[in-house]
């Protein structure tokens, strides 16, 4: 299983980097399309789509995301969608996690199916979006959900005693989270002092970026309520799984299971790094 995680990351990283450093976004945003494609037939089966028929929605949102990608909308997608997106996912987020895998299982189906695709394809615009914007923002942001989930799976072996969702991941802890929390106000403190300030960066980092709109002082609660969102994202994914009876979204990703189990905690944090950012 070591080694089938290993080959596969391995893979993508080898598909994934030399799009990051071309002087055009497209690559990386058609090639980030197409797993976001797979996760959309992901995302379908867990919510009782058969499995041919699954493969419809992921083509929607190949279509949608080309047709953004030629039209040039990725770049031009207006503030208020990204605050809407934030407003869903502290809405229906906290509703969805509230009610468990019992009560998610009851919601219309179309419901469940429509909310995942318009998941995945604002998390798509966000990260095309922020590639965009730059490889340093783009990594900056993408470090913060990895960092975050290590820094909790570490503290919640070390510490962890009080359960955080016990009917949705009972692997989580309170204080796992805490610790993930405090992982990544280290990171934003040394990107945004040594990497930013010391190295040749294409763009300012999502820290720097917080500095200059809210200050050293905001940069605090708002780093704490992305990280906290990466959580949300993670248990969002684990509480559908568990309602399908399903332990991973797919075998898509040797060692790993499936696209949306790689991509879960970044689906809230993306569009709403963006919000924060957005001029």
């Amino acid at each position: 299983m070591l080694l089938q995680r290993v080959i596969t990351a391995v893979v993508l990283l080898a598909l994934l980097l030399p799009t990051l450093w071309v002087a055009t976004p497209w690559p990386f945003a058609l090639l980030t399309l197409l797993l976001i494609a797979a996760a959309g037939w992901e995302w379908s089966r867990l919510n009782g789509v058969a499995a041919v028929a699954a493969i419809g929605p992921g083509v929607l949102l190949a279509t949608a995301g080309l047709w953004a990608v030629f039209t040039g909308s990725v770049t031009r997608v207006p503030t208020v969608a990204w605050q809407v997106g934030f407003a869903a996912w502290l809405v229906l987020g906290a509703v969805a996690l509230r009610g468990g895998p019992a009560a998610w299982s009851r919601w219309p189906a179309v419901v469940r199916l429509a909310l995942g695709l318009l998941a995945l394809w604002l998390a798509w615009l966000a990260l095309a979006g922020a590639r965009a914007v730059g490889v340093n923002f783009l990594l900056s942001t993408l470090c913060l959900v990895w960092v975050a989930d290590i820094g909790a799976y570490a503290a919640g072996r070390a510490f962890g005693q009080r359960k955080l969702a016990p009917t949705i991941s009972p692997g989580k802890s309170w204080e796992g989270v805490a610790g993930g929390m405090v992982c990544v106000l280290i990171l934003a403190a040394l990107w945004a002092l040594v990497i930013d300030l010391q190295w040749p960066v294409d763009s300012p980092s999502l820290y720097t970026q917080l500095v200059v709109r809210f200050g050293w002082a905001g940069l605090v609660p708002l780093i704490v309520l992305l990280a906290g969102f990466s959580v949300v994202g993670d248990l969002f994914e684990s509480l559908v799984k568990r309602a399908a009876g399903a332990k991973d979204s797919s075998r898509l990703l040797p060692g790993h299971g499936g696209v949306l189990d790689r991509v879960d905690a970044l689906l809230p944090v993306l569009p709403i790094a963006m919000a924060l950012t957005a001029v």
